[in-house]
């Protein structure tokens, strides 16, 4: 029965690692036909075959050397200990066990090596110079970003190799031990013996038999195990007088002792070594220490750990030779005398540093830690690319007039009066169509809308996978597709309050000349979770017309074929029978995986950051989604952590922008950084993935923007890296923080925000992103930093300085001035004693000229569900003043002067129907109604204001329908008052 279970026990283990095999070789090769379609086959084999060329040599070579090194124990075991054979092994069978054992040890070293370093490696033998050394130790940067985290992996993995051989090395002797024996123990014949019949001896004293009886067959046992089975009697009076008389063999115990002695020096040796080692890389890692006021090396760090630690590095030499002689002579007091002088010293100069912090540097920290905060103001900045920040200074004069007004109005027409939740409301409850489409996300792009350059809101319409029912079928052929994208102008809203629609509906309709979507298909998003099969026998659903639903067949290239062979590959690996025998697919089938475009990139290249908000663009009839991927490190010397609590990443560039192909899957990575070293090792790491920013369709280069997760960094950093003068960087005179907000009805830190404007200076309107900064602890502005778009440009950060001898308002005191102003809040407590909410959007701060505008648009939404939020107010303020109006138009107006906001007016809210064009009867009675309704919603809601601004509407749309339709109604009257 035991033999039974025991035979199943090995056949259930072998079956469950043939299984594992044979899923992780479904899987590889899966993956290859995926980036063999893709195009990317040389990525795919980069890691196989850098691990191979790596693996296979570091397996042989120490499969051999271990070979032969446990040839040579065996030969000087052989050679210098008399031993007696146990178990009847053949030399050829001990030499069998020696390979094996090498074979073992060579693959986990290899194994562990291969896939600890592979990478490491690379980087290492592709470093790019970045032409910066540290002050230090005059290294360039390089060695630090791309060899120092290799160099400590190494020396970890040594002293892993050197415990790992100590072990084997056990192991072996263990083996040779249990077929030979070593003679410990010589059997002589006992004086005074006599013998039995059978030869054996004994003695009948009285002592030695209650001796034996006690103890004999406990110590004869433990005899056996040391001369070959053959036990051994004990010296006069205890062995048991019937047996021959054991001597000790001084000289082969001796000789194994030696054995081991010399062992224990080799591993010993290289343990100090590495010791040494360890304390030699550990200097370079002072560069990251976070001691006193700043990151990175100070006083204390170079003037006193630096030299114990090289002083360490000596003194593991000298234990090294030492122990070395000490265990050779058995001078034990010169073995471990160095060893304690090392204990000795890490005490003695962890108890200097303490009292050089404290008595030495901190009463006089200024001027101790002058110049190495210098180096850490100097590397920070470059570690975060803000080494080349201009600065301007703004004078931000309350001295505008109407024209300066009118003048700038192409920054005007584009401020954003449309918040990203409120927008993505709408989208979902007005253009999802369906309960199975989802917008999940809403982007800000610019295009230009009928000549102009134009800041919008664009939305893809996906499908909720969680909301179509989960038949197979429907999951994997039916529903395939989201379907088209809306777009918006963020500066634009309808009468009633919602975004400005010009591209909307299923197909997309478009009321912009330039923009024409022709492949509206949307085949990988964010929410394309599930392979899919295409060009089946099952058409794929469309998009719905009406009642009925559009059918189609998959026309792009992405996809695998589904050959036997694959079919039954694609079938283990997603572990579904019905791909295997599904009747609607055909040889012409094909399938998609990885269509989430998040999975996507990081499957296709796994080191690279990569920015958690896809936009989607519009370009050329097709849409691409553009994800912004960053190089990251945390080896650049003298840098500080932008999250120490939650990362230690102290080096960033966005060097890399990734376009996928929504309908085609076509996955394109384009270095935009040029100077980013890390970039462009990567790019030799990898030749045939990036390709240059030129090569780049202009389409999708004007769409290119800088991404607000990589400028928030650049921002919170700069707010006490700007200071360059290292007394106001020490004692923190200058330090900013981010502005506030109220948003919604809570107060929180300000994000950068996207606005097309005229710089100051500059001649034309251009994209860029924005965030203002206050004094740390105080609420008036202090700076605006800034971060440009468009074209030769892009990148570069300007720091509009303001005046330091007066106050500018910051945005949390207009917030302030908003909250008492009576007007406002009076009608904010209306609205929310009146079953409403109201919501205060984003506040913007904008350069005009010389001087600062502030806007904040404000939102109701009423209590019920499914209620959507409209923009009902638009604060504007200026200096001392406030306007409270429905439109940007009426606010400016208010502010500087009845005519300034007229060109705006038709742009800031536009009829329902979106159109200039004259109006049909009909149309103008829906409007007519409409206006009427929203003018009693406004009414019950206590909104006086939108309900003489409704009712004003409502006589406009009567007084055109007036001249035709009131005069034929006249004419059918009766004069004499008769009904």
């Amino acid at each position: 029965m035991k033999k039974t279970k025991l035979g199943l026990g090995i056949i259930l283990i072998i079956l469950m690692v043939a299984a594992a095999f044979f899923g992780g070789l479904v899987n590889f090769i899966t993956d290859y036909l995926w980036f063999k379609e893709l195009g990317y086959t040389s990525v795919f084999f980069k890691q196989l075959f850098t691990q191979l060329q790596l693996g296979i040599p570091t397996f042989i070579v120490i499969m051999v050397l271990t070979y032969f090194y446990l040839r040579v124990l065996k030969r000087g075991y052989y050679k210098k200990i008399d031993t007696v054979d146990v178990q009847a092994v053949s030399e050829k069978t001990l030499n069998q066990i020696s390979l094996g054992l090498g074979a073992v040890f060579g693959v986990l070293v290899t194994i562990t090596t291969v896939t600890e370093l592979w990478f490491q490696i690379l980087k290492f033998k592709n470093s790019s110079s970045f032409g910066v050394n540290d002050p230090i130790f005059d290294l360039d940067v390089s060695f630090y970003i791309f060899k120092l985290e290799f160099v400590s992996q190494i020396n970890q993995i040594a002293i892993g190799i050197v415990i790992a051989f100590a072990v084997l090395t056990l192991i072996y002797y263990f083996i040779l031990l249990s077929m030979r024996r070593p003679r410990i123990f010589e059997q002589k014949e006992a004086p005074n013996t006599e013998y039995d019949e059978n030869g054996q001896a004994y003695r009948s004293s009285n002592f030695g038999n209650t001796v034996n009886g006690m103890f004999g067959d406990a110590f004869n046992k433990f005899g056996q195990n040391f001369n070959g089975g053959q036990g051994f009697a004990g010296a006069q009076g205890f062995g048991g007088g019937s047996k021959p008389k054991k001597s000790f063999d001084n000289e082969n115990l001796k000789e194994l002792i030696h054995i081991a002695s010399n062992q224990l020096t080799v591993l010993g040796v290289i343990f100090f070594l590495m010791v040494g080692s360890n304390f030699f890389l550990r200097q370079y890692e002072l560069l990251y220490s976070h001691t006193g006021v700043l990151y990175g090396a100070g006083f204390t760090d170079i003037n006193v750990t630096l030299w114990v630690y090289r002083a360490m590095i000596v003194l593991s030499v000298l234990a090294a030779i030492f122990f070395a002689l000490g265990i050779k002579q058995k001078k034990y007091k010169m073995v471990f005398a160095v060893p304690i002088i090392m204990i000795i010293l890490g005490a003695a100069g962890t108890g200097a540093a303490m009292l050089t912090q404290n008595l030495i540097v901190s009463p006089d920290e200024i001027n101790k830690e002058s110049k190495y905060l210098k180096n850490n103001i100097t590397f920070t900045q470059y570690a975060y690319d803000l080494q080349d920040v201009t600065i301007k200074n703004f004078p931000a004069n309350n001295d505008l007039t109407k024209q300066d007004i009118i003048n700038n109005m192409e920054t005007i027409q584009n401020i954003r009066i449309n918040d990203f939740e409120p927008a993505k409301k709408f989208y979902n409850q007005t253009q999802s169509i369906r309960l199975y489409y989802l917008f999940n996300d809403v982007d800000v792009d610019r295009y230009m809308i009928n000549g102009e350059y134009t800041q919008t809101f664009l939305s893809a319409r996906e499908i909720d996978e969680t909301k179509i029912r989960q038949e197979w079928i429907n999951k994997h052929l039916k529903y395939t597709h989201g379907y088209g994208i809306t777009l918006s102008r963020v500066d634009k809203v309808t009468t009633s309050g919602q975004p400005d629609m010009l591209i909307d509906s299923i197909p997309p309709v478009s009321d912009v000349e330039e923009i024409q979507i022709t492949r509206p298909e949307i085949y990988f998003g964010e929410l394309t979770d599930d392979y899919i099969l295409t060009n089946t026998d099952e058409l794929e659903f469309d998009y719905p017309d009406g009642e009925s639903n559009q059918y189609s067949t998959y026309e792009g290239d992405a996809g695998i074929k589904l050959n036997v062979f694959n079919r039954a590959m694609f079938a283990i690996r997603e572990q579904s029978l019905k791909l295997l025998v599904s009747t609607n697919i055909t040889s012409d089938s094909k399938i998609i995986i990885n269509r989430d475009i998040m999975d996507r990139v990081q499957k296709i290249m796994p080191f690279l950051s990569y920015d958690s908000d896809p936009y989607i663009v519009t370009a050329d009839g097709n849409l691409y989604w553009i994800i912004d991927a960053y190089t990251t490190s945390s080896y650049y010397p003298y840098s500080e952590p932008y999250e120490p609590e939650k990362s230690s990443t102290n080096y960033i560039r966005n060097s890399v922008k990734v376009v996928v192909d929504a309908y085609n899957g076509d996955t394109s990575y384009y270095l935009v950084d040029a100077d980013d070293p890390l970039a462009n090792t990567y790019a030799k790491i990898y030749p045939k993935l990036f390709k240059s920013f030129d090569q780049m369709p202009e389409s999708l280069r004007a769409h290119v923007r800088y991404p607000n997760a990589m400028f928030n960094i650049q921002a919170n950093v700069y707010k006490r890296y700007h200071m360059n003068d290292v007394k106001v960087f020490y004692q923190g005179e200058d330090l900013w923080e981010i502005s506030g907000e109220v948003f919604g009805t809570k107060e929180v830190p300000m994000t950068p925000n996207y606005y097309i404007m005229k710089l100051p200076g500059e001649k034309k309107v251009e994209f860029i992103n924005s965030i203002p900064y206050t004094p740390s602890g105080k609420r008036n502005m202090t700076g605006l930093l800034m971060a440009r778009n468009d074209g030769e440009n892009y990148g570069e950060l300007i720091l509009y300085q303001l005046p330091k001898d007066r106050i500018i308002y910051g945005p949390m005191q207009i917030e302030s001035q908003i909250d008492q102003t009576p007007e406002i809040s009076k009608e904010f407590s209306l609205w929310n004693s009146a079953g409403s909410t109201y919501i205060r959007g984003n506040m913007f701060v904008i350069p005009i000229e010389d001087s600062l505008v502030y806007v904040e648009p404000v939102y109701l939404e009423a209590a019920n569900t499914g209620s959507l939020p409209e923009v009902k107010r638009v604060i504007v303020a200026y200096g001392d003043r406030i306007a409270y109006e429905s439109t940007l138009g009426a606010a400016l107006d208010s502010l500087f002067g009845t005519g300034t906001g007229t060109e705006l007016a038709p742009q800031d809210t536009v009829p329902e129907n979106g159109s200039d064009e004259v109006l049909t009867t009909e149309e103008l009675i829906k409007l007519a109604n409409q206006a009427f309704e929203n003018a009693t919603a406004a009414q019950q809601s206590g909104d006086w204001s939108s309900y003489g601004q409704y009712l004003k509407q409502l006589d406009d749309y009567l007084t055109q329908l007036m001249p035709e339709e009131v005069e034929d109604l006249n004419q059918q009257i009766p004069t004499d008052g008769n009904k």
